[in-house]
């Protein structure tokens, strides 16, 4: 990203997505629910070709918001704490509550977007919480 205006958009377009239904498992698979940001809109593999994926550790915009022990981690946006609770896509996605996965996402996109329009380092991983 270039600029705090190109982020807040791109941190919008991905809240458009999960509003709009983006992250629903597709007709008739319905036990295959895709990873919450795996290659979506704010996903530095979104255009890549399958195979030739770039590592998630080297540029996603998110990565400032994954604690520093889960940044070499496979998906490190999993490991984004969400909320006050600590909760993240990781530990969401294993509890198989995919609407409150997708409830505390949208929240925390929604949180995120406000802090930048106010100017505070919203990606930077909060002291005490929201």
């Amino acid at each position: 990203m270039t600029s705090k205006a190109d982020l807040i958009r791109l941190l919008e377009a991905e809240l458009d997505v999960i509003e709009g239904g983006g992250y629903a498992a597709r007709a008739g698979q319905s036990s295959n629910d895709p990873p919450m940001f795996y290659r979506s809109i704010s996903c530095i593999n979104h255009w890549f070709v399958p195979g030739h994926e770039a590592e998630c550790h080297e540029d996603c915009i998110l990565l400032g918001a994954v604690p520093a022990e889960r940044k070499t981690e496979h998906l490190p946006c999993h490991f984004i704490p969400l909320n006050e609770a600590g909760e993240t896509v990781k530990s969401l996605e294993e509890r198989g509550d995919r609407e409150r996965l997708q409830d505390a996402v949208k929240e925390w996109l929604r949180t995120t977007i406000q802090r930048l329009k106010r100017g505070e380092d919203a990606l930077a991983l909060p002291e005490a919480g929201y």
